[in-house]
């Protein structure tokens, strides 16, 4: 309170949370005098480092590829289904890396999961975190082991064989700042599926719009975000479409 009270500038990591936090929802007790201070109150959207994470020189993966030659796509997914034990195929693959925590919209999940297994999905999850979440996809991972692959932790080196391996990201956050991880997928190919909060309203623009480069939904409810993953199976199954749509995400 006393560095907003006394500094020249307050700024935050995407322009839609710099809104979000002067709503009580957000604010955690803030609101009212970031309300009074919105005049000197902004927000700058994160980046990535694009270096660092680059499909074309990344070690971590099993071939290198990128928006001029993206051939080596499709072997990393063929990698990464063998490696989490999933058969291999013309399954889409959403990948989810994430904590395992309840503002990232894990609820919504659970609630939906075995739906969108329906819909003919593959899943690549790594994390950790709560244990009701962990129980939940390890049950899932039991009752599916062709379609569900789960690693319960943090490996580095596999959140990136993740990242270029899956076709779609799945992010559908109760709130999320700025979010860093649905860059991450855009730089290697593999179209977000988000909530629209935070910074994740700021850097998806959803397929249905000009330039499109993922699928959004509005309201925190598991039928919304069934319904962004039924539209992107829709577009996955229209390979011109698909691939117009990997073209933005790459740009």
């Amino acid at each position: 309170k006393a560095a907003i009270e006394t500094s020249d500038r307050v700024t935050t990591v995407s322009p839609s949370y710099a809104w979000e936090i002067l709503d009580p929802w957000y604010s955690h007790s803030l609101d009212r005098e970031l309300v009074h201070h919105q005049h000197k109150l902004s927000g700058i959207l994160n980046g990535i480092s694009q270096t660092i994470y680059d499909p074309a020189t990344d070690k971590n993966i099993e071939r290198n590829y990128s928006l001029e030659d993206k051939s080596g796509k499709l072997v990393c997914k063929r990698a990464l289904q063998l490696e989490m034990g999933m058969s291999t195929g013309k399954s889409p693959v959403i990948g989810i890396v994430t904590r395992f925590v309840s503002h990232k919209g894990l609820d919504l999940i659970k609630y939906v999961f075995e739906d969108i297994i329906r819909l003919g999905y593959q899943f690549a999850i790594l994390g950790s975190g709560e244990k009701i979440y962990e129980d939940f996809f390890s049950e899932m991972h039991y009752r599916y082991p062709d379609r569900v692959g789960l690693t319960i932790g943090f490996v580095p080196e596999l959140s990136r064989k993740i990242y270029a391996g899956a076709d779609m990201f799945l992010m559908p956050s109760q709130s999320e700042p700025c979010g860093l991880a649905q860059m991450i997928a855009l730089r290697y190919g593999t179209i977000p599926i988000v909530r629209e909060t935070g910074g994740l309203r700021d850097s998806i623009s959803d397929a249905g719009a000009e330039g499109g480069n993922g699928f959004t939904f509005k309201t925190y409810n598991a039928q919304d975000m069934l319904d962004a993953c039924l539209r992107a199976r829709v577009y996955y199954d229209d390979r011109m479409k698909w691939g117009r749509l990997v073209n933005n995400a790459f740009k």
